[in-house]
């Protein structure tokens, strides 16, 4: 889940990342004490939240053709994913027997990067958001 942000000023604390209100009320802010009267001064923690949202991850999937040899699998998928050839004949053995296999599970940008170098031989290949 994609979690909207907004920008505050934290005068003499830089800026800092707040969740949005989402058009919901704001929460009640408290009036600055007056000069003698520290009676209405609650003591209050400020907590600053360090969360950031994180986008699912994203997998490239690698589908069974039967146009290629297993080497030239093997070798793309080392390029690709920068296995080693073990790993690669192992993956190469499930998109074979099973028909796909996921090669990649990463950031979106990395895992198109993947599927471009396999794609380059013709595997077909799938992209998509876990």
């Amino acid at each position: 889940m994609v979690i909207p942000f907004e920008l505050a000023v934290d005068r003499g604390h830089g800026m800092r990342r707040r969740a949005a209100t989402n058009g919901r009320a704001a929460p009640p802010v408290l009036a600055a004490a007056r000069p003698g009267n520290p009676a209405e001064t609650p003591d209050v923690e400020e907590i600053e939240r360090t969360d950031t949202a994180i986008d699912p991850p994203w997998m490239t999937i690698l589908h069974n053709c039967d146009c290629h040899t297993f080497e030239q699998v093997v070798a793309q998928l080392m390029k690709a994913i920068g296995c080693s050839e073990e790993r690669g004949w192992e993956l190469a053995w499930q998109v074979h027997n099973t028909g796909k296999a996921v090669v990649k599970v990463a950031a979106e940008i990395e895992c198109v990067r993947v599927g471009n170098i396999l794609a380059a031989i013709g595997l077909v290949v799938t992209v998509t958001q876990s």
